[in-house]
């Protein structure tokens, strides 16, 4: 059963620890310094008899291990991050509880169990990382979607933000003319697009004149879930929840703001450009 139930959720926990490190080969190598700890001690999940608990108790041990290793200069994990968006330089436990109930759904009791916090503690932990995330520069978005009911709603959640689209693109052509003219400071695409052609495609494309934080929404995520290739870092199932777009929206220009911050950048799509009037669609 608990073998079982790992297997189950592993791609859940590896999509938590990308949103949570900022980048796939870190996230990974957290999980596998997880399962590792679970082979040497299987006593951690003793006791255990549904898959519900066992999701608890994965998440439990990957806490325990990212808290315990997380800052520290000799950690042979956090060598592999690139020092730029390392999370010592950010407040990690109210981040984790806010990805923990808004991204992976988890009840403020189960959220509690897996950080080891009383469970009044896990809300007051959410808010904190909101006032953070709130105090982001707003930015101009990209939405690469070719179904409109779903691009309006996308819209219409990204200016709730308090964020300006500056472009809806159904293809590939579409998206790359307007990123190229606009160079948004985030980019929201679908993987399959109008012309069958590819979100992933288009977005590498653009990636190549300046760097973006890019969230793909698909409805085939376990496609891009496999270990086998370069995994999104931010990825949403379809048909999506409002609230954990809204959250991963949030963790994408959080660490995209840190970075290009202590790189001394200015991010694309910022404040200057925020305040142009108009949305423009191709």
């Amino acid at each position: 059963m608990a073998t079982e139930a790992i297997v189950q959720n592993l791609p859940n926990l590896r999509r938590y620890a990308r949103a949570l490190s900022g980048s796939q080969p870190s996230g990974d190598a957290y999980v596998a310094a997880t399962l590792e700890a679970l082979a040497q001690d299987p006593s951690l999940l003793a006791g255990i008899t549904s898959t519900a608990d066992t999701r608890v108790a994965l998440y439990r041990v990957f806490t325990r291990i990212w808290n315990s290793t997380n800052g520290k200069e000799s950690d042979p994990i956090n060598s592999t991050l690139p020092s730029d968006r390392h999370l010592g330089q950010i407040t990690p436990l109210p981040r984790q509880a806010f990805l923990l109930i808004t991204l992976e759904r988890f009840s403020d009791e189960n959220a509690a169990a897996i950080l080891g916090v009383p469970v009044d503690k896990v809300r007051a932990l959410v808010d904190e990382s909101g006032r953070e995330i709130a105090a982001a520069i707003a930015t101009d978005v990209l939405i690469i979607e070719d179904e409109p009911m779903i691009a309006m709603d996308l819209e219409n959640l990204v200016e709730e933000l308090g964020h300006t689209v500056v472009g809806i693109a159904r293809t590939h052509t579409e998206a790359v003319a307007i990123g190229s003219k606009e160079q948004p400071g985030l980019i929201l695409a679908d993987i399959k697009l109008a012309d069958d052609s590819s979100g992933l495609d288009a977005v590498n494309d653009l990636l190549k004149h300046f760097e973006v934080p890019v969230i793909f929404i698909t409805a085939y995520p376990e496609r891009y879930l496999t270990g086998e290739r370069p995994e999104p870092t931010f990825l949403i199932p379809k048909p999506f929840d409002p609230t954990m777009v809204s959250a991963v929206i949030s963790q994408a220009l959080f660490f995209d703001r840190k970075a290009k911050s202590k790189q001394g950048k200015s991010p694309p799509g910022g404040a200057a450009r925020v305040k142009q009037a108009g949305r423009r669609r191709v």
